[in-house]
C-alpha cells in the first residue's frame, strides 16, 4: 500500500498520528510537505519594482524560500521520528493544492487533516487547499480532526417533513 501524509504546519501531528494508527506495516509511506510560492513571489516583485536595481543577494523573496525550504526540512524530520517507522519524505513548492493531488497521483490513500474552522461540523472545517485536496484527490482519503471533533449538536435539525 502506498500512502502519502500530507504535512502542515499546525496539523501535522494528527496526520501522522492517524497513519500510525490505520496504515499497516510494511506499507509505503510518503511524508509530503509542499510550500506556497506565493508568499516568496509576493516579496520578489517588492524587491523589483520598490527597490529598483538593489543587488539580487539583497532580494528578500529569495530569504523568504530558504526559510520555507529549512522550515519543511525541520518539519518532515519531526514528522519522520514521530511516525517511528521507514518512509520518505518529499518536499515541494508551488500551487499547493496542485503539488498534494500531483503527488498523490500513485497512491493508494492521502491523510489530510481539516484546517478551517474547527470549532464546529461542516464544510467550512476545510480550508480552501484541502478543498480542493478532497474534490480533486486521485484517491481513497483519510481525512482527521487535529484535536477532538465537535460534537454534533452543531448538525442543523432537518427541515420539516411535507407529506
Amino acid at each position: 500500500m502506498a500512502v502519502v501524509v500530507w504535512i502542515v504546519e499546525g496539523t501535522w501531528t494528527a496526520c501522522v498520528d492517524a497513519a500510525r494508527a490505520h496504515v499497516p506495516d510494511g506499507s509505503e509511506i510518503v511524508l509530503l510537505h509542499v510550500s506556497g510560492h506565493e508568499e516568496p513571489g509576493v516579496a520578489h516583485g517588492a524587491f523589483a519594482g520598490l527597490l529598483g536595481r538593489g543587488s539580487p543577494t539583497r532580494d528578500p523573496g529569495s530569504l523568504i524560500e530558504r526559510l520555507a525550504a529549512e522550515s519543511a526540512h525541520r518539519l518532515l524530520e519531526e514528522a519522520a521520528e514521530r511516525l517511528g517507522r521507514s518512509c520518505t519524505r518529499v518536499e515541494r513548492s508551488g500551487r499547493i493544492e496542485r503539488e498534494v493531488v500531483a503527488a498523490a497521483e500513485d497512491a493508494d490513500l492521502l491523510v489530510l487533516a481539516r484546517d478551517g474552522d474547527r470549532s464546529r461540523l461542516g464544510p467550512r472545517s476545510l480550508g480552501p487547499h484541502s478543498r480542493f485536496v478532497v474534490d480533486h484527490a486521485p484517491c481513497p482519503l483519510l481525512l482527521v480532526w487535529p484535536e477532538a471533533a465537535p460534537d454534533l449538536s452543531g448538525i442543523p435539525a432537518p427541515p420539516p417533513h411535507h407529506p
